[in-house]
């Protein structure tokens, strides 16, 4: 049995996905420790499957019980530990509303990264590592003018969470 954390994309604004629907969706499919963290596309949960398929199962409950046709990206306990692990911006932990960790569909091509590293200006800073890319945004991430060139000019989907959520999320999956 492996926890898992589980990051909706697309809620917020007019998509919403209510968390208490979801606790019952995923734990009426047999999905244990299923948990939520504030109602922004977030949860926890363990299964034996593998993360792929925890990953497309989850998205198919969603579209067919809630009407939820978004991407759905999943990441063991151990892999989102070690991407805490590798934050290349440990100066920066102390504002974690000012760092965010994009959790990618795949890794990114390196001509991808080589693309958005020239988009890259003013006193933005980000690293790519495997399906990770950390984001220090000093000026908020409301006011980044960087921030949406990420997805197009890497060519891979992914869904942004500032540090606060993602160290809450390893919490719970540790509490799992």
């Amino acid at each position: 049995m492996t926890p898992y954390i589980v990051l909706f994309r697309g809620v917020g604004g007019a998509t919403q996905l209510p968390v208490k629907q979801l606790r019952a969706v995923l734990a009426e499919a047999g999905f244990s420790g299923v948990a939520t963290y504030i109602n922004s596309g977030n949860a926890v949960l363990v299964s034996p499957m593998a993360e792929s398929a925890v990953a497309e199962t989850v998205a198919a409950l969603v579209k067919e019980k809630m009407g939820f046709d978004k991407a759905v990206l999943v990441r063991s306990a151990a892999d989102w530990a070690e991407v805490i692990a590798q934050n290349p911006f440990v100066e920066t932990v102390d504002e974690p509303t000012k760092l965010h960790l994009l959790a990618l569909e795949r890794q990114p091509e390196a001509r991808n990264v080589e693309a958005l590293q020239a988009k890259a200006s003013g006193s933005e800073r980000f690293a790519v590592k495997g399906r990770a890319l950390y984001l220090h945004t000093p000026d908020g991430m409301g006011r980044s003018l960087f921030a949406p060139k990420i997805e197009p000019t890497l060519k891979v989907a992914g869904t942004a969470r500032n540090w606060r959520t993602v160290l809450a999320l390893a919490r719970m999956a540790e509490n799992l």
